[in-house]
């Protein structure tokens, strides 16, 4: 069986050696103050550097999940409101954990093709602490180009820091961390792990607002993390299992410039082939908008319905289409863990049953 889903989806088949290893080396029973957690901590994090360019001065946090992200951002960064921009599901739920905490807090949408113009954004103003994007989107299947990410930088208010949910495309293509302050991603995406743990990675300008806030109100406050890090701890029990399997994955997987190039490759292989051959076609019609590592298809309810019967009679599980478009959508991933006989199936299967 090979799994499309989007979340969580297919791991790594070296995972399974990785959690006996985890077992036999007693990593499920490690104290976590002690020594050999820190040694493991301090490896993780000099790996995501390495293997996903993130800039030395940049400082990694390690939490439960997105969700949680949501919460230590409004929490700790956010005295006064934040501004999001959003297309899908997950980036409105992103706004709305934020506008629970910070009323104050400004939404705005915009269409699934459509590539939002960072010189007319309606309720952005000097007093927004926070820019929050959405990268990969993993409802609609879109992603905002580096283009986008650098204008919407480029003309932050004087004191907001931008911050990206990277939930669906880090560790599978290459992330310019330097045009962000904040950066988030949980494991069972493109890391191809269990759920269970996210990565939070922060600027050395959030690091100073960070500083400038002082917020200790919460067990999990940036602040008290951020002085547990220092010595690669963290303020409560970590999910040490799911640390380690990071740390394997990250060290035995390629840099991410390699895995960048074959996602976007076979994502261009994918797209044109639904482009052209069957009775399905892309949700996205922009070229420009599509998500490289999630790729969305629509098609009336009677036959989506069929093609996920049939697609697991052949032993492949696709996702369903998300909220409003659970009915008329499929969403197929396109994560590293995946391996490319997957796709070879999954193309042959449409092209016999669905051309």
């Amino acid at each position: 069986m090979y799994t499309f889903n989007p979340g969580p989806s297919q791991v790594y088949p070296q995972v399974r050696q990785y959690l006996q290893d985890a077992f036999d080396e007693g990593w499920l029973s490690t104290p976590h103050r002690g020594e050999k957690f820190v040694q493991l901590m301090r490896q993780t994090v000099q790996e995501l550097k390495t293997k996903l360019n993130i800039p030395q001065d940049y400082t990694i946090f390690f939490l439960s999940s997105a969700t949680e992200c949501w919460e230590v951002l409004a929490q700790s960064l956010t005295p006064t409101k934040s501004f999001h921009l959003y297309n899908g599901a997950f980036g409105q739920k992103w706004y709305q954990a934020a506008k629970a905490l910070r009323p104050a807090t400004v939404g705005l949408t915009f269409g699934i093709d459509e590539v939002p113009d960072a010189d007319n954004l309606p309720g952005l103003d000097e007093q927004t602490d926070l820019v929050c994007i959405t990268q990969n989107e993993t409802a609609t299947t879109t992603q905002l180009r580096d283009g986008t990410i650098l204008n919407l930088y480029n003309r932050l208010p004087s004191k907001a820091l931008l911050a990206v949910d990277a939930t669906s495309s880090m560790a599978g293509v290459q992330i310019k961390f330097i045009k962000g302050d904040i950066w988030y991603s949980s494991v069972q995406k493109c890391f191809g792990l269990p759920a269970g743990l996210a990565v939070m990675v922060l600027s050395p300008r959030a690091i100073e607002r960070m500083r400038q806030l002082k917020e200790r109100s919460h067990y999990n406050s940036l602040t008290e993390q951020y002085d547990k890090m220092l010595n690669f701890q963290t303020t409560h029990t970590p999910n040490v299992l799911g640390i380690y399997l990071l740390n394997r994955s990250i060290h035995d997987n390629p840099p991410i410039k390699v895995t960048h190039q074959h996602v976007v490759e076979r994502a261009t292989k994918l797209y044109d082939y639904f482009d052209q051959a069957t009775q399905l076609r892309p949700l996205v019609t922009n070229p420009e908008t599509r998500s490289s590592t999630v790729v969305g298809l629509t098609a009336a309810p009677a036959l989506i319905e069929e093609v996920k019967r049939r697609a697991l009679e052949n032993g492949l599980f696709i996702g369903s289409g998300y909220g409003e478009r659970k009915a008329t959508g499929l969403r197929i991933a396109n994560f590293p863990a995946i391996p490319d006989a997957a796709f070879e199936q999954l193309v042959q299967f449409f092209a016999k049953e669905f051309s």
